[in-house]
């Protein structure tokens, strides 16, 4: 059993940990929470000793194999997988004495170390080392490639890749997430899940903390707490510990009442796809999460924009890529406000490339991007966070935009993103990378966008944040188009979910519990498809012959295919869209209509005998608009659920 008993800890002159206790057994999976800066990485660091205790005492079994990733990022011409099947401790050491027996021509020696290399699986590392990688997002025949070769993010994958190589005892990952696509995330999920070793999590992600920990450890006022069962679980023990304080109390029945609002405003307009109706549900669950976050000292909200055009920004038949070489073609895009799209796809499909042409920042290779009058986009990308000018405060980069605001306005507005005092003047520099996102989302957020493109804001940023900007989102007036891993964030914001892949962009025929399975078949396909091509090819040559492959097993259609479906299907669904528009247009309108009445007829002085005409007329008129509302709203769920019905997957 793993056990710390009164320890304290420092980082320089902040304690950051007070006499606290925590016991973790063989086999158990934590998940450790808490606000950034609070200590959660110190905690991880000690219990690999590399920082030491300033009070109490650390208890590892002794023999247990400790696994993290590390800290460094890798470099070098050691080609990937030969760095990832370092992981595995064990099997080095017997490799590199083996070779030292066949040195000394020891041949008993020889054939001991065959033997506990047979044991410990060394004939499948190579394979077991190449399932890492391709989960994590690697394609196949990358893997010899030296580790220069990769980028910085690519490079973090290997790290982790490495970590999972090991054969642990007790394996400790400090957001593991960070530098993972969605698909790898939903993998790394799977992969956490089986193992059998002792886990200690960091993690901002709430669906991999519900479907992996089985306890999760706060970090909160210097102590150790812990609670049974996933985050979820968590949430609800602690809202239910902070109502039994009165001031907390009062803060969650006005934060619950917010949330209702919200909920209500999107039953009142959502259609009845599969997706709108995953959203509504994750929406009615975040009534109940609320309530855990009172304390949060993040609280924003989008101040809407001067103008809302409609629609906002069009794309028309365009082309996106690199070397006038296209990624994705034929792409026709409206963005309307109140839009909440999700771009779902591979690694590497080009769902960041789409962004960057639908922001502007990347010229199409062909069509057209046509911008309404008064455009006004917020982009949110990891480049962002580059371009905040360290030697300048919070409040300086506020200053910038807006010279005629006063301070106090400035510091009020920086508060809500946690830049309270002190840190509004301190220079960006020495900031975390979750201070730096928090920063830079804070600039696009005082800009008043009437269109949001966000591409991964969620890293680096805690729980508590990811929550304040899901709250914030609900209540934006504008459109959002939206690249993350944080399946929550997706679930609670977006109604429309968008697939890239294979050079096009189509709907995505499902929800967002749908998607695992869409990239599981993804990749039977493909397995399939490449080995067909192999077979066929002898060479194995490129990628024309596993497309060429997949498309001959009529797996995927071609891309002119894909063009005459979506051709045929805007104009088969053009006459429902147009209906569905004019339907909630006319059930906005009759609502309206009804809450007026209803108003007027709470009024006591209606029911005075002389006023019992004007009653009447009231009366009748309610009941005229109550009845053409369930018409309007019938016909509105009929047509919503014929456009269901007759929608096709393009792919």
């Amino acid at each position: 059993m793993l056990e710390l008993r009164g320890i304290s800890l420092r980082r320089g002159a902040k304690l950051l940990i007070d006499a606290a206790d925590l016991r973790v057994h063989p086999g158990q999976k934590l998940g450790l929470v808490g606000a950034n800066g609070c200590g959660k990485s110190s905690l991880l660091a000690l219990l690999r000793h590399e920082l030491g205790a300033d009070a109490g005492d650390v208890s590892i079994p002794a023999g247990w194999v400790v696994a993290h990733v590390a800290q460094h990022t890798p470099s070098g011409a050691r080609e990937a997988i030969e760095f990832v099947i370092d992981g595995d401790r064990e099997l080095r050491q017997l490799q590199a004495a083996l070779a030292e027996a066949e040195q000394a021509e020891d041949g008993l020696r020889q054939g001991e170390l065959l033997g506990q290399l047979e044991s410990v699986g060394a004939w499948d590392a190579e394979s077991r080392a190449a399932q890492l990688m391709h989960g994590l997002g690697f394609a196949v025949g990358e893997e010899r490639r030296p580790l220069d070769a990769w980028s910085g993010g690519w490079r973090m994958r290997l790290a982790l890749a490495q970590a999972l190589m090991c054969r642990s005892d007790l394996l400790l990952l400090d957001e593991p997430t960070n530098h993972l696509d969605l698909d790898a995330v939903i993998w790394l999920e799977g992969w956490l899940r089986a193992y059998t070793g002792t886990l200690i999590l960091i993690s901002h992600d709430r669906d991999v903390l519900d479907a992996v920990v089985t306890t999760i450890c706060h970090l909160d006022r210097q102590k150790l707490w812990t609670y049974s069962g996933g985050y979820s679980a968590f949430e609800r023990q602690r809202a239910e510990q902070l109502s039994q304080q009165q001031a907390a109390f009062v803060r969650q029945q006005r934060e619950v009442a917010h949330v209702r609002s919200f909920i209500d405003r999107f039953r009142a307009k959502a259609t009845k796809a599969r997706q709108a109706q995953s959203r509504l549900k994750a929406l009615e669950r975040l009534e109940l999460i609320a309530p855990a976050h009172v304390d949060t000292p993040f609280r924003f909200n989008f101040h809407n924009a001067a103008t809302q055009p409609n629609p906002l920004l069009r794309l028309e038949e365009i082309a996106v890529g690199y070397d006038a070489v296209p990624i994705l073609e034929e792409v026709n895009l409206s963005l309307h406000p109140d839009d909440r799209i999700a771009l779902l796809g591979p690694n590497g499909a080009g769902k960041s490339t789409l962004i960057k042409a639908i922001a502007g920042e990347h010229a199409a290779l062909k069509g057209s991007r046509v911008e309404a009058q008064g455009l006004r986009i917020g982009y949110f990308a990891q480049h962002q966070m580059d371009q905040l000018r360290p030697e300048a405060s919070p409040l300086q980069h506020l200053v910038q935009i807006d010279p005629a605001a006063s301070e106090q306005q400035l510091r009020d507005f920086l508060g809500g993103f946690g830049f309270s005092g002190d840190q509004a003047t301190d220079s960006v520099a020495p900031f975390s990378g979750g201070e730096k996102a928090r920063l830079a989302l804070a600039l696009i957020v005082y800009q008043r966008p009437n269109l949001l493109l966000l591409d991964e804001p969620t890293n680096h940023l805690d729980l508590d944040m990811r929550h304040a900007l899901s709250e914030a989102l609900q209540d934006y007036e504008g459109a959002v188009v939206l690249v993350s891993h944080d399946r929550h964030l997706l679930r609670i914001t977006c109604d429309l979910l968008l697939l890239v892949d294979a050079g096009t962009l189509t709907t995505f025929d499902g929800d967002l519990d749908d998607y695992p399975s869409w990239i599981s078949q993804r990749a039977a396909l493909r397995r399939q498809a490449t080995s067909a091509a192999v077979r066929r090819n002898g060479d194995g040559q490129g990628q024309d012959a596993q497309d060429q492959a997949l498309a001959a097993a009529g797996s995927i259609p071609t891309k002119k295919d894909l063009r005459r479906r979506e051709a045929e299907q805007r104009a088969r669904l053009q006459p429902l869209r147009q209906e569905l528009k004019r339907l909630e247009q006319r059930l906005e309108s009759l609502s309206a209509q009804a809450q007026d009445l209803d108003q007027q007829l709470a009024d006591p002085a209606l029911y005075d005998a002389d006023a019992k005409p004007r009653l009447l007329s009231l009366m009748e008129k309610k009941r005229q608009v109550d009845a053409e509302l369930a018409d309007v709203e019938q016909a509105w769920l009929t047509t919503g659920e014929a456009l269901e019905q007759r929608q096709v997957p393009a792919s």
